[in-house]
């Protein structure tokens, strides 16, 4: 199977402007995310896709690879779609550029599991600990059948009981495998679709166009940075694990 790993990093973000240049412990958040995958794929298989002059000179300073996508791309997902007609491979592996802890184990096991399932669209998932991940409308919750196809994914606290308690639930580890038919798919839609641009959730635009979803689990040690305060939370955790 012949694959690349893009990493989508755009400057526009509604709730942190400009993430992908934000520093943790003195080391911009695009870089610490692609020191994370080369740690598992060779570097001239890792590319980042970006609409942003300030993110592709960072890039550039730091030998990454970098291709300029287009400022519309209404998600990550139609980022990859675009480098997707520049570079012809089988398969593409997403790993978000809000990621800059992304265990290199889970993209081992990711690249593993598309190679064994080349047509099938991979996403990863892990447990839920605590109830303020839980309630957080940052987090997409994961439900699936027992075979792990995913259902639905929801910014609500779910599964949940009658008189919503949290039991146990799931998260999504935002690193994906897509193989190049499903991404022609994806981006055959000119707008997002309806559960997708409610729930503001891109993977559910593979389910409402009637693909199926594997779902596969994954470390819990990836904190994707959404909200100022997860750079506190990230910034703690890079210390913890010696990411220096």
């Amino acid at each position: 199977m012949s694959y690349i790993v893009v990493i989508p990093a755009r400057f526009k973000s509604g709730r942190l402007p400009g993430k992908p240049l934000i520093q943790l412990c003195g080391v911009p958040m695009i870089v610490r995310t692609y020191a994370q995958c080369i740690k598992v794929v060779p570097p001239e298989l890792v590319y980042v896709a970006t609409d942003d002059d300030n993110i592709k000179d960072e890039c550039e300073k730091n030998n990454i690879q970098v291709l300029m996508t287009d400022s519309n791309c209404l998600t990550g997902t139609d980022r990859v779609a675009e480098v997707a007609k520049i570079i012809k491979v089988d398969t593409y592996i997403n790993v978000q550029g809000d990621e800059p802890i992304f265990n290199p184990d889970d993209l081992r096991e990711l690249i593993k599991k598309a190679t064994e399932n080349p047509l099938d669209i991979i996403n990863g998932y892990c447990a839920i600990k605590d109830e303020e991940m839980y309630r957080s409308s940052s987090i997409p919750k994961v439900i699936m059948r027992p075979d792990g196809r995913l259902l639905y994914m929801s910014r609500a606290g779910v599964p949940t009981t009658k008189t919503h308690k949290f039991v146990k639930a799931w998260r999504q580890v935002c690193a994906y495998a897509f193989p190049r038919s499903a991404l022609e798919m994806f981006t055959s839609t000119k707008d997002k679709t309806e559960l997708e641009l409610i729930e503001d959730i891109e993977i559910l635009r593979f389910l409402e166009l009637g693909c199926n979803v594997q779902m596969i689990p994954m470390s819990d040690i990836s904190i994707a940075v959404d909200n100022p305060e997860d750079v506190v939370h990230v910034e703690l955790a890079i210390k913890q694990l010696g990411l220096y």
